[in-house]
């Protein structure tokens, strides 16, 4: 009996661009009703029940060992904790198409993780120069030469730190953590397990500052809702169940059927569909400035995933080939 192929990497590689891309979108739905930190929570909480259930649903199991784990905890922090909180506390202060230009860092700050991380590693010209030039980029957005058009710079440096917080966890990944994944699900659920313990403590602290005490953990804004009171609430679970659970399933399918070149350019496509979801279906918009340094950071990021050509073998001319294949000369047989 012939197999079915299964669903082509091209089309997950499509949906993973558009689910990850209308995350900002949906968190900026979400915080009408909800504060940032309980957006993030129930972000990770969420998507770690999808995939530890999925886990446990296949059979697999969780890596061990406390040194494992400890690196674990490391990249649960700058993977989930970290990220998903600076980009929700982000859309507090700016627009979510600005939110999502933030990510664009990511490729940028791989660049320098792996400089101070990875021994032995070298980072060429090209995308030193990139990284230059995704820095003026940055500069071009942030507009310092004036107090009116400018982004809110406190809200766009979250954004820029959530996005780098990606670059530098999957960075520490390859380093300490890439002779022991077990496959699979293992190592991506055990991350936002480690994630969703870091988040207790950020919560509880969050929530004694409140006005409310512990029962700020769920609160909930009806009136801010508007006229689609849940709506907010269904958006943050699609953002936990889909865009943090069901998004790393792709991840990995992607990497697998294409290699990790391919899969990297997920990271400046990104961007584009969140400015054009914030365009679209918020009404946002963004001024001449900001789209000229998107532009300028997105051509960078291309720049930095882009490998270099293989260099071509050098074919030896006939003469040299012959005396290859034959060494001792004809004379002296």
């Amino acid at each position: 009996m012939k197999i079915q192929p299964r669903v082509p990497w091209q089309v997950k590689y499509i949906a993973l661009v558009l689910i990850w891309g209308s995350s900002f979108l949906l968190m900026k739905v979400g915080l009408e009703a909800m504060s940032a930190v309980q957006i993030s929570a129930l972000r990770i909480l969420s998507g770690a029940v999808v995939l530890l259930g999925l886990l446990l649903a296949g059979g697999g199991r969780l890596p061990t060992g406390a040194r494992v784990w400890g690196h674990l905890f490391v990249c649960g922090f700058f993977l989930g904790a970290l990220p998903f909180t600076l980009f929700a506390l982000s859309e507090t202060r700016i627009s979510s198409a600005l939110a999502g230009i933030g990510n664009a860092a990511t490729p940028i700050a791989t660049v320098l993780a792996t400089l101070a991380i990875l021994p032995g590693e070298r980072a060429t010209g090209r995308r030193l120069v990139a990284v230059g030039v995704g820095f003026a980029g940055v500069v071009t957005i942030m507009q310092p030469w004036t107090a009116t058009d400018r982004p809110d710079l406190v809200g766009f440096s979250m954004a820029l730190a959530g996005g780098a917080s990606y670059g530098i966890g999957w960075t520490y990944n390859r380093r300490f953590l890439s002779g022991v994944d077990l496959g699979g699900l293992s190592q991506p659920a055990a991350t936002l397990a480690t994630a969703l313990v870091l988040m207790v403590p950020l919560v509880l602290g969050w929530a004694l500052v409140q006005p409310e005490g512990l029962a700020a953990i769920w609160a909930y804004d009806l009136e801010g809702a508007g006229a689609w009171p849940w709506l907010p609430l269904a958006a943050t679970l699609v953002l936990g169940l889909v865009g943090t659970g069901f998004a790393y399933m792709l991840q990995f399918d992607v990497v697998r059927g294409a290699g990790p070149v391919v899969g990297s350019t997920i990271t400046y496509l990104i961007p584009v569909v969140s400015v054009l979801l914030g365009v679209l279906v918020l009404d946002e918009h963004l001024g001449p400035w900001q789209v000229v340094g998107f532009v300028v950071v997105l051509a960078a990021a291309a720049v930095i995933n882009r490998r270099p050509r293989p260099a071509e073998p050098v074919v030896p001319d006939r003469e040299e080939a012959r005396a290859t294949r034959d060494p001792v000369p004809r004379a002296s047989r």
